[in-house]
């Protein structure tokens, strides 16, 4: 599976931004689809899943601010990201899941200014 993330950018603290993922697969046939982000100096972190279509799951520090969800017909991941702080300023990657298999989209930059 090939994933392409866009829509990374520049954005002022309080704004929004979204993210997507174009896969080269059916997103139905992936079991898990996820948003991780990668802080400068930091470990990459686990932002948002899907799991099998219907289980859904946010890190504590954007919950109620971050949105995730699935187009199956355009099978496309994205990531609605609302309230931005300067310390969600990171690479945006779009992960799969399909079996024992795991795939990485190359990552999108974020940067909120305060």
């Amino acid at each position: 599976v090939q994933l392409q993330a866009s829509g990374g950018g520049l954005v002022q603290a309080g704004g929004s931004l979204s993210l997507s993922c174009a896969a080269s697969a059916s997103v139905q046939s992936i079991d898990v689809v996820a948003w991780y982000r990668q802080a400068p100096g930091k470990q990459r972190e686990l932002v948002a899943s899907i799991m099998y279509g219907k289980i859904i799951d946010y890190a504590d520090s954007v919950k109620g601010r971050f949105t995730i969800s699935r187009d199956n017909s355009k099978n496309t991941l994205v990531l609605q990201m609302n309230s931005l702080r300067p310390e969600g300023t990171a690479v945006y990657y779009c992960n799969a899941q399909r079996g024992r298999f795991n795939y990485w989209g190359q990552g999108t930059l974020v940067t909120v200014s305060s």
